[in-house]
């Protein structure tokens, strides 16, 4: 008994104190690694606050982080003891390092959510809190090797610039839509990803970066907003997460009158013009491998008994697509002497 109970008393030991695997060692990694991620997202807050001219502060950083206002001022004051930042006549400022850092976070977060977004099949409502764990993680020579696997993308699925090396963030483009002018062409340049909640509503209908749209309606309780070839009923707080700019070159009746696959009725042709900006990834590769290009022309083969889905020819291939991958495909009806011939 007594040799069992000091092999017990070892194996405990080593389980606790094992060097880099131990469960001590594993809490203090852990631990070091929380607080270099609360340093890098307050440094990351003040970054975009001074891209988008506001003024950080210590309650903005307590905000940003979830946490008191003392926790806040703690992490501020180790940033300031790393030279990181700086308070100059009251207010909070990046250092050359300091902002060196806060780009590169920025950067991975954003090449992650491109990652995700391009070569995954994860849900988009699943994009930001993932990047978020791996922006803390990727080293500079690693998020250079992955902008380089994407082709050093210039946007994320949500709009946002994606600096390169050494640059600077940017501002955020656009204005809410709350303040955006009614019946006006106008195109969606960012979809805010927090909080996350309100990201998923926007997300469940199908609202994307680089989406057509038009203000139809605007009430104190809720706006009404079409956006390539659907209507949708928004809350101002819904509202104020995407940002718009005039779209240029385009009538409101021009915007109207552009048409979408899921229109095409049996017998009749089109021409395809591209695919919706909602739609991206494996599902936007899948679509162009079938045929799905612009200039191609599709006609509709037959209608299944429930109407969806509904099989197309492309190319002299029948292709059965569901009426949300229909909604996707931008077209233009073929001319009926065209048909005839």
């Amino acid at each position: 008994m007594t040799w069992f109970l000091a092999g017990m008393a070892i194996l405990l030991a080593a389980t606790v104190l094992w060097p880099r695997r131990g469960l001590l060692a594993r809490w203090r990694e852990g631990r070091a690694l929380a607080q270099r991620t609360r340093r890098e997202d307050a440094l990351k807050h003040i970054l975009k606050c001074e891209a988008n001219q506001q003024t950080p502060s210590i309650q903005s950083v307590a905000g940003a982080l979830g946490v008191s206002s003392d926790r806040a001022a703690d992490v501020l004051h180790d940033l300031e003891s790393r030279g990181l930042i700086s308070h100059q006549q009251g207010r909070l400022h990046l250092q050359p390092a300091g902002r060196e850092l806060a780009t590169h976070v920025v950067r991975a977060h954003r090449l992650w959510e491109s990652f995700l977004a391009e070569q995954t099949g994860v849900a988009d409502a699943q994009w930001h809190a993932r990047a978020e764990r791996q922006e803390h993680l990727l080293t500079p020579q690693q998020t250079d090797e992955l902008a380089a696997r994407l082709g050093h993308p210039t946007r994320d699925p949500h709009g946002d610039r994606i600096p390169a090396a050494g640059e600077d963030i940017g501002s955020d483009a656009g204005q809410p839509l709350n303040s955006a002018p009614l019946n006006a062409p106008l195109v969606i340049t960012h979809i805010e990803d927090e909080p996350q909640a309100v990201y998923a509503q926007l997300s469940a209908q199908g609202l994307r970066s680089g989406m057509k749209a038009c203000l139809l309606e605007r009430t104190p309780d809720q706006l009404r907003l079409w956006a390539e070839g659907r209507d949708h009923t928004l809350t101002p707080l819904q509202a104020n997460n995407i940002a718009v700019v005039p779209l240029a070159g385009t009538r409101t009746t021009d915007l109207f009158q552009e048409e979408y696959l899921h229109q095409l009725r049996p017998g009749e042709r089109a021409e395809v013009l591209g695919l919706s900006a909602a739609c991206r990834g494996p599902e936007r590769r899948r679509l162009l491998d079938l045929g799905f290009v612009p200039g191609t022309v599709v006609e509709v083969e037959r209608v299944s008994p429930l109407g969806d889905p509904v099989a197309y020819r492309v190319r002299g291939s029948v292709v059965a697509l569901r009426s949300e991958q229909a909604r996707l495909i931008r077209i233009r009806r073929c001319r009926s002497e065209s048909v005839a011939a």
